[in-house]
């Protein structure tokens, strides 16, 4: 398919190297703007989005987001919070003729939902105009720390981070296959896959597992779960998020979140 548009959601990659140059506001703000125009649970804009250019607080996120050097280099990093906050201090604001309840995990996950959208119209917004941007999971990490980083108030919690910078000279894509959509996509219910169909979808990812690896696996899933799945962020990111599902329901509501590690 020739289409421009199709063309640059096909092959677009995560970049994790980027020229030392500032992005020009114009295009800051172009980008911002296809965030701002996302498709939004009930016009709701329930997202919040923190620019940080500052390179302490890259140097420091590059530390809490699982020690990824990479994160303090890039010209821009955009912060995607998850946020009630706005329409729970309006509902508190005025006489509704009802007991005002606080935002639930319901109320979460569809704020979750308008953040990663925003975030993914960003990501093909920069794509277009020419900038390579990276994904970064472990933001959900280190509540208490990213708390007290950005002052976030309960009811915003930050689900996903972007890194967006000037694709550097000479640029090689590494395309990556993705699993068959055949394995992904099902027609009217969901698919429950055989043995054989399992061991199709993740063939290719058998060919690039090598036997001598740091994680004296015996198999490709073994290395994967130990990289991954059973990997110490992996941990801290379910203990995480715990603290800050407990904070947005208010269990912790205006009290200090601890520092100590639940069980």
């Amino acid at each position: 398919m020739n289409n421009e548009t199709m063309q640059l959601l096909y092959n677009r990659k995560s970049v994790r190297a980027y020229e030392k140059q500032p992005i020009p506001e114009a295009d800051v703000q172009a980008i911002l703007r296809a965030a701002v125009e996302a498709p939004t649970a009930g016009n709701m804009t329930l997202w919040s989005a923190i620019r940080v250019t500052d390179e302490a607080k890259k140097k420091r996120l590059s530390e809490t987001c699982d020690n990824q050097p990479f994160i303090a280099t890039a010209p821009l990093v955009l912060v995607f919070c998850a946020d009630y906050k706005r329409w729970y201090d309006l509902f508190a604001s005025l006489e509704l003729g009802e007991t005002l309840r606080r935002p639930g995990e319901g109320d979460m996950m569809l704020a979750m939902v308008d953040a990663v959208i925003a975030a993914h119209a960003s990501v093909v917004a920069a794509d277009a105009l020419g900038y390579g941007s990276c994904y970064i999971g472990d933001i959900v990490e280190n509540y208490e720390a990213h708390r007290e980083l950005f002052d976030l108030p309960d009811w915003a919690f930050p689900i996903g981070m972007l890194c967006l910078g000037y694709y550097r000279e000479n640029h090689l894509k590494k395309l990556r296959d993705r699993f068959d959509k055949q394995y992904i996509v099902f027609d009217e219910k969901y698919k429950h896959l055989t043995e054989e169909e399992y061991r199709q979808m993740f063939a290719q990812e058998e060919k690039r597992y090598h036997p001598d690896n740091p994680y004296r696996a015996d198999n490709f899933a073994q290395a994967f779960y130990a990289r991954k799945t059973g990997a110490a962020f992996s941990k801290e990111m379910a203990r995480s998020v715990r603290v800050a599902m407990k904070q947005w329901d208010g269990r912790l509501l205006n009290a200090k979140v601890s520092n100590k590690k639940d069980s």
